[in-house]
């Protein structure tokens, strides 16, 4: 098959996009390779508008693809920061327990850590936490000392940089319209026109089930955005936490809840919480787009979620119309945060995949359909494996 391929397309500018085309760049570097990007820039969406942190492989089932491949993206991640002069800090996370229920919870998830390598995971007592951030409180911790922070956005222009130096093109504000595929080959329709390529990537985030569903792909797992919001701290409050502070997960509940995260450029964050959103891109309660809420209102998935997630929706609304309920969650990690000033930060838009009977989708889907490679879920660490993933993706789409 890889004598056949003379012209490939990735669709998408965030950041797994623009390393699938990096990564045809080094595999195939006879043939020429096009990126379409319908913004006007790159890393506009989920890239440009998360956390920054390079995840270490704490939660995630041993062996399967989140947890393969995101602890190969850290190492590679950590190559190319260095190699570029990007920057990457290994600040160290504490996941805390507050009660013995999540103390029993978080000694779970420190085995998964230990099965996945996670350099450095330790447990530690309540005594012991203060060692590693000298404001915060609990039962218990999980210590990561190898997660780290990072620019997603900076890390992916230089993976463009790249992907120009050696000879692909990057086309911003084309948004593809259509994927038809043809007896070889699949034609990528813009606005501008149409072209013929032997490979197709398409890597949409949110929009990537509309783009598999106009290959002939199922319209599940439909993707349900679900906004989170984030607040800063004062520069009163800033030194109180030195790295990453992060509750433990509870399964009653499909999103983490309010954390603490330390920014690349030395902000801290408080956040995210995850309410649905009114759009698929939109950053404020302005931003409005009818077609996206009637997409996820008549599908019987998101109301089946809503049913099995009230308490949930109640806990995440409360976080979302009181500043003061969001930094109480924060305060319960550190007291010495109490009083302190926020102002608004970032808000991004998670693309959540969700199946027919409501249940999310965890794992990365990766779909392959003749000469179209379709990446249907990558959430997080999607932007800490994004690397791996691109590997991923080019070694089974180069497979006879």
């Amino acid at each position: 098959m890889i004598s056949t391929i003379k012209r490939c397309a990735v669709i998408g500018g965030g950041i797994i996009g623009v390393a699938v085309a990096r990564e045809l760049t080094r595999k195939l570097p006879e043939v020429q390779v096009t990126v379409y990007e319908k913004e006007d820039r790159l890393a506009a969406h989920q890239t440009g508008h998360n956390s920054g942190v390079v995840h270490a492989g704490l939660y995630y089932e041993p062996g399967g693809l989140k947890a393969t491949l995101c602890r190969r993206g850290v190492h590679l991640l950590q190559e190319f920061c260095a190699d570029r002069g990007l920057p990457y800090e290994a600040c160290g996370k504490l996941v805390i327990a507050q009660t013995p229920e999540e103390s029993a919870r978080l000694d779970k998830i420190f085995i998964r850590a230990r099965a996945n390598g996670v350099p450095g995971a330790r447990m530690l007592t309540g005594g012991q936490i203060r060692e590693v951030e000298p404001n915060a409180v609990g039962l218990s911790a999980l210590h990561s000392p190898e997660t780290a922070i990072v620019d997603y956005a900076a890390i992916t222009a230089a993976l463009a940089d790249d992907v120009r130096a050696a000879g692909g093109d990057i086309r911003l504000g084309q948004e593809v319209t259509s994927l038809v595929q043809h007896a070889q080959g699949v034609v990528v329709g813009t606005r501008d026109g149409r072209d013929h390529y032997d490979l197709v990537v398409a890597c949409a985030g949110l929009q990537s089930d509309r783009l598999a569903a106009a290959t002939g792909e199922p319209a599940a797992p439909r993707i349900v955005p679900f906004f989170g919001q984030y607040f800063l701290l004062g520069q009163e409050a800033r030194e109180s936490v030195k790295g990453l502070i992060y509750p433990v997960p509870d399964p009653r509940h499909p999103f983490l809840g309010v954390h603490l995260t330390k920014r690349i450029d030395g902000e801290m964050m408080l956040g995210p919480n995850a309410f649905i959103s009114l759009g698929r891109e939109s950053y404020s309660w302005r931003d409005i787009n009818p077609r996206d809420v009637m997409n996820y209102a008549a599908f019987p998935g998101f109301w089946n979620f809503v049913r099995q997630n009230i308490p949930s929706a109640v806990r995440e609304f409360s976080t979302v119309v009181s500043r003061r309920k969001f930094v109480r969650e924060a305060v319960r990690f550190v007291p010495a945060l109490e009083g302190a000033t926020v102002r608004p930060g970032t808000r991004g838009v998670r693309a959540q995949a969700m199946n027919a009977d409501g249940t999310l989708v965890d794992d990365f889907v990766i779909a392959r359909r003749r000469n179209m490679v379709l990446v249907r879920n990558a959430p997080s660490p999607g932007a800490t494996s994004s690397m791996a993933i691109a590997e991923y993706i080019v070694q089974q789409a180069l497979q006879e």
